[in-house]
């Protein structure tokens, strides 16, 4: 168990600006920073970030809280996790006492498959370089490939031994279980049939390495854990894969991956830039070069998870090609789904026989960054020109060039854009612009047909999914309830000033905290809140303030329990704020909620004052409806009836609120 001391050190210390920062890209607005939700896929940020409150809010999905929690939903860690991955991020040392053998077996499989991993990774690396098989074969060709050892190590690439079993024993003899070792797709399982001496046989386990013989490269998540490992085998064999990758697990999805991910998240942010590369290598040589804003799709074609994984960073990528022609031509779909996420793609061909790997290994860091620089093409006018060295004079070619060039101008999401490369692309194929319109057209309307449309105005808001809304609005006092604990958690300890001829609820004393002020007011009138959740937090304030106990509103937020902790982060969040130019711009003043505090609070509890009454008297009008069935006394009802009635009156006058006849 974590102590309490250092739960609260770690929460303290936490900034959810740095740590939201490190997965998503933040952009300052007003006070709040905001960028694209890491939890579900929008073009428009609704994902708003608020450093005073140190906490995070999504108002389209509606996931919020404070730093724990944005690393427990993002990375799916448990809430032990989520503090030594804080702890570890700020030098914070953990103090807790040392777990039993059943709460160690009690680990989920996540966690044993990360740990397994962290094993490999370290007895790959140490057989790179402690091992004479590994320093001859694995560290002399990254040594041949200009790696230095700080990129080796940095990386933390390795090598499997080419025996069958090499890690499968060592990892069994070690404490590891077969089930991880299969299922992580370090080890390979055999039937007992065929060659009984290849794998580890004992007590009926047949296993195999599945990278041996192979340089390794580490495959790491957005935290920096390894989820899984990339394979090169250096002996030339038809029969054998040159590259091989884990294969899916529950922590390792390919089509979600990057390689090289978490080494250029920091980068790629700095510079508002991603260049996507083809293989492990590039990667590795370009942030030897000093290009550290560089990923590659982890030997798959590229999906879309992969370019939303991006676009969270940065809203442009450049791809870099090797001067492989089929490898271009194969790569351009993937581009289109670039175009598609609203993304900007530009393009850089490496000379004839190059790649970034090599290129940059000859030329040097300063030569190859300007290279890059000075050859980025933009996409769309790069797959025009390319394709038309492939049509040369056949106008049936040409025609289904037009209609490749606007099936990938139609992608865009931007209309202003798509003109921008009608006309530029019109003027490229030397045909009429109408002609290229008329056709993204008919290629817009068929795109139509297959989705539901989608008006401009929709598109201008942020996506909200249904159902994310957790509390009950079902009462009849919803609205002055939220306000009531609304009020309570911005603004408990401010204090309000009483005038000697103004009426105070709680004593003779001219000043009072809001806190005291609510809770006096609503218990001395004996009013019970009616939504479940609001009652919960507004009876820990009745607690807090009955025992005079200090308190700000991370007690609430980090709450153990989650209901009130996730409802203080819901009333904590504003979705709306106003321009600091406002007032400049309209020559309007509006006066800020704080200034006038006194008034809102009380307005506050007037108005639920005011709904309660109102509820009592139709409850009592049907009693009065129904007097003569069950013998209720008639008088004692309208009596309660004037009473309420007159009450009615006087809170009506407070809120200036006509009443109707």
């Amino acid at each position: 168990m974590i102590s309490k001391d250092t739960i609260d050190r770690i929460t303290d210390t936490a900034r959810i600006e740095d740590v939201v920062g490190e997965f998503v890209s933040l952009k300052k607005r007003g006070v709040n920073l905001i960028g694209l939700c890491p939890f579900h896929n929008e073009k428009t940020p609704s994902f708003n970030v608020n450093p005073a409150r140190n906490i995070y809010k999504c108002f389209g999905c509606g996931k919020g809280g404070n730093a724990v929690n944005f690393i427990m939903e993002h990375e799916h860690y448990t809430y032990p996790e989520a503090l030594r991955y804080l702890a570890k991020k700020y030098d914070i040392e953990i103090e807790e006492s040392v777990p039993n053998p059943i709460e160690l077996e009690q680990k989920d499989e996540r966690e044993s498959l990360y740990i397994l991993n962290s094993f490999a990774q370290k007895t790959f690396s140490a057989q790179l370089h402690e091992n004479e098989e590994g320093r001859s074969i694995g560290l002399s060709y990254f040594k041949e490939r200009g790696f230095r050892d700080e990129i080796i190590e940095k990386f933390q690439l390795g090598y499997a031994l080419g025996s069958w079993s090499s890690f499968s024993d060592t990892a069994l003899e070690n404490g590891y279980q077969k089930e991880y070792l299969v299922k992580s797709g370090l080890s390979i399982e055999r039937d007992n049939s065929g060659d009984k001496n290849r794998g580890f046989v004992q007590k009926g386990i047949n296993l195999y390495d599945r990278f041996r013989g192979r340089v390794i490269f580490p495959i790491h998540n957005l935290s920096g854990r390894v989820i899984g490992f990339g394979g090169r085998v250096l002996k030339k064999d038809e029969k054998t894969a040159k590259y091989i990758n884990s294969p899916e697990s529950d922590i390792y999805h390919k089509s979600k991956s990057l390689y090289g991910i978490f080494f250029a998240r920091k980068s790629i942010i700095q510079k508002d830039n991603c260049y996507l590369a083809e293989g492990y290598t590039d990667v590795i040589s370009l942030h030897q070069a000093g290009i550290e804003n560089v990923v590659a799709s982890s030997g798959t074609s590229l999906t879309q998870d992969q370019i939303r994984l991006i676009g969270r960073f940065t809203k442009n990528i450049t791809v870099l090609y090797d001067s492989d022609a089929a490898g271009i031509g194969a790569s351009l779909r993937g581009i289109d789904m670039i175009l598609e996420e609203g993304l900007n793609v530009k393009v850089v061909l490496f000379p004839e026989g190059e790649d970034p790997d090599s290129y940059s290994a000859k030329h040097g860091p300063a030569q190859t960054l300007d290279y890059i620089q000075e050859n980025s093409r933009d996409f769309v006018l790069f797959k025009t020109g390319l394709l038309l060295t492939q049509v040369q004079n056949d106008p049936v070619k040409k025609a289904g060039l037009i209609r490749d060039i606007v099936e990938t101008i139609s992608k865009i999401p931007d209309p202003i854009i798509r003109s921008q490369y009608v006309k530029q692309c019109s003027y490229k194929l030397d045909i009429q612009e109408q002609i290229l319109i008329a056709e993204l057209n008919k290629i817009k309307r068929q795109q139509q047909k297959k989705i539901i449309p989608v008006s401009d105005e929709d598109e201008l808001l942020p996506e909200v999914i249904p159902g994310h809304n957790q509390f009950d609005t079902s009462t009849s006092t919803y609205e002055q309830e939220r306000n009531i604990v609304r009020l309570l958690l911005n603004f408990h300890g401010h204090i309000l000033s009483f005038s000697d001829d103004e009426e105070n609820p709680v004593g003779e004393d001219h000043s009072v905290s809001v806190a005291k002020y609510i809770v006096q007011e609503i218990a001395e009138d004996h009013i019970e809140l009616e939504n479940e959740n609001f009652r919960m937090l507004f009876q820990e304030f009745v607690k807090l303030e009955n025992e005079s106990i200090q308190y700000d509103a991370n007690y609430f937020l980090n709450h153990s329990d989650k209901v009130l902790s996730s409802l203080a982060v819901e009333l904590l969040s504003s979705k709306y704020s106003l321009s600091n130019n406002w007032h400049d711009m309209h020559q309007i003043y509006v006066p800020d909620e704080e200034v006038i505090l006194k008034e809102a609070v009380s307005r506050a509890v007037y108005h639920l004052k005011n709904k309660r009454v109102l509820k009592m008297l139709e409850e009592n009008q049907e009693k009065i409806k129904n007097a003569h069935l069950d013998g209720t006394d008639f008088s004692e009802l309208l009596e309660l009836h004037k009473r309420l009635d007159k009450i009615k009156v006087e809170i009506s006058k407070v809120l200036n609120i006509d009443i109707l006849k």
